[in-house]
């Protein structure tokens, strides 16, 4: 399920939002401002953001900065009440990928995080195309030109985790904390296992591979 951070102060908008998104199949978290949001991306990963701009403490605008500034290529979306062309200007140059006027049109808010999941290979009907080979979420398997290569369930929610967060770096308790959960009595020797099993499941797969950070975690990677 793909993970939605809203960030919005203003109660009723964002309890609109957060009931409409959660209905359309999103896992949704909701940030009432950029400090907050930050902290929730520290615990977990998230796939997409959907910001409002002006807000205490921390706006939409300086949080966007700051991520794109720490590296996140995740979609970013930008809900506002500033609609002249400079302040989309600004907007886009801080970072967003979107961006959407109040009143928000639910369904166009829809559409445009669902484009916007497309471009970054995240798809909502549970597969992900990775150059000529694809992640079938519903049946757990890697699609080749070839071959159909089934693969375990934990296996299999690793794998697409990281696909989700192409050339992101995971640390071994990151993935362990979002794949086996927090409450989880394994210890991160085991994201080391499933790594190797994936690695000699996957070996003859020329789209990706997990590359070894090293002193950090792992991430995945196309292959040119």
């Amino acid at each position: 399920m793909v993970t939605l951070l809203l960030v919005e102060d203003d109660p009723a908008l964002g309890g609109l939002l957060f009931e409409y998104l959660t209905t359309a199949g999103y896992r949704v978290l909701w940030a009432v401002d950029g400090e907050e949001a930050l902290h929730l991306l520290d615990q977990q990963p998230i796939d997409v953001i959907v910001t409002d701009i002006m807000m205490p403490r921390l706006d939409g605008r300086a949080l966007t900065e700051q991520l794109r500034g720490a590296g996140y290529t995740l979609p970013i979306l930008m809900l506002t009440a500033l609609e002249t062309l400079p302040d989309k200007k600004k907007g886009f140059r801080a970072g967003a990928d979107d961006y959407l006027v109040k009143p928000v049109d639910l369904e166009e808010l829809e559409l445009r995080i669902e484009a916007m999941l497309r471009r970054a290979n995240i798809y909502r009907d549970h597969q992900i195309q990775l150059h000529d080979c694809v992640l079938d979420e519903t049946s757990l398997t890697v699609i080749t030109p070839v071959e159909t290569i089934e693969v375990p369930k934990k296996e299999f929610e690793l794998l697409y985790h990281l696909a989700t967060h192409l050339n992101q770096v995971f640390t071994r308790q990151q993935l362990l904390d979002r794949i086996w959960g927090y409450e989880t009595e394994s210890d991160v020797r085991t994201i080391d296992v499933h790594v190797n099993r994936l690695r000699s499941r996957l070996k003859h797969v020329d789209a990706f591979q997990i590359s070894t950070v090293w002193g950090l975690g792992y991430r995945l990677e196309l292959k040119s």
